[in-house]
């Protein structure tokens, strides 16, 4: 009877697993926090693609196409290239400045900074710097642009007499630097030097350096509201979160690899890292802890981006290959 009873509960629990519902295929999908809206072509660009800035104005978006030798200038309203800016000699990093309606443009093959101003991009000027100018920042409260360059310094340039002011040294090339909007301090990546160099941007020099073990730091960005520096690394491929205050290790986490920008969409809570292995990934902040929420496929060589908060869109600059022609990525996040 014990052996007849047991077989009776065994046949019961069967039916009662087969019967139940699959609550994993019956989960509604979860909405991917960036929907790709539309894909605006480049025309023939050749080669690498390097940073984006922006006219909110106008709104026209500058592409830096570094094998190209050019930067194209994008409508954004009309969803279509409306100038191209050539004989530049590869062009990385790129600035706007709305206060004499100037965009600058700095190319690592001759080290130049060259300047181009009005809605018709005459040539205004030209800087230069020496050695394989690079990354490139606007900093609108005081009136200046910051432009990393050379075996390691920043160079100052002031846009009312497009001349260089001051150099800021550093102890090898700089990566991607933020300037700091509550204070006086610009976060530089310096990947050869293996650190985070602190630099004061009034006094012109470095104040801190923030050792670090992997040096392949190259994109930045700033959550200046909650004290937090994001850094990401190509090698291992990591997003790694330190202390604005003192450079103290908050948090790391797997990422893409080949990675060359990084945004923190301050409305969301989330960072944004475009790789050049074929992927945008997302990460929710969750006090302390960073988890990515999303992997979303681009195509491959696709690692450089920028995010506009005024518009509320993430831009992926998508480089030619097989079959299809280079053309900028428009993504809005959701919700």
């Amino acid at each position: 009877m014990m052996m007849r009873y047991s077989c009776v509960v065994c046949l019961v629990a069967i039916a009662t697993v087969s019967l139940a519902p699959d609550r994993a295929s019956s989960q509604t999908p979860s909405p991917s926090p960036l929907q790709l809206e539309t894909k605006i072509p480049l025309g023939d660009v050749k080669g690498r693609i390097d940073h984006m800035a922006i006219d909110l104005a106008r709104r026209r978006l500058f592409v830096a196409e570094l094998g190209n030798d050019t930067v194209g200038v994008v409508d954004l309203n009309e969803q279509k290239v409306r100038h191209v800016i050539t004989g530049l000699r590869e062009p990385q990093g790129v600035g706007y400045v709305p206060s004499s309606d100037t965009l600058f443009v700095a190319n690592a093959g001759d080290g130049s900074v060259l300047l181009f101003r009005g809605a018709e991009y005459a040539a205004a000027g030209r800087v230069d710097l020496g050695d394989d100018a690079d990354n490139l920042r606007v900093d609108s409260a005081s009136n200046r642009v910051f432009v990393g360059y050379g075996s390691g310094a920043l160079a100052v340039i002031d846009p009312a007499t497009n001349g260089k002011i001051a150099d800021i040294p550093l102890q090898a090339h700089s990566e991607s630097f933020q300037l700091a909007r509550s204070d006086r301090r610009i976060f530089v990546n310096v990947p050869k030097a293996r650190e985070i160099a602190v630099v004061d941007r009034f006094a012109s020099k470095q104040t801190a350096s923030w050792p670090i073990d992997n040096g392949s730091n190259f994109p930045m960005a700033l959550d200046e509201s909650s004290g937090r520096v994001f850094v990401a690394f190509r090698n291992p491929p990591q997003l790694s979160v330190f202390s604005v205050r003192d450079g103290s290790a908050i948090a790391t986490v797997g990422a893409c690899g080949d990675t060359d920008d990084l945004f923190f969409d301050a409305r969301r809570q989330r960072v944004y890292l475009s790789c050049g292995d074929g992927y945008v990934d997302v990460f929710e902040t969750q006090g302390d802890a960073y988890g990515r929420s999303a992997h979303i496929p681009t195509i491959s060589g696709a690692r450089t981006a920028l995010f506009v908060p005024e518009l509320d869109r993430l831009f992926v600059a998508a480089r030619a290959n097989p079959g299809e022609p280079a053309a900028l990525w428009v993504f809005r996040p959701i919700p």
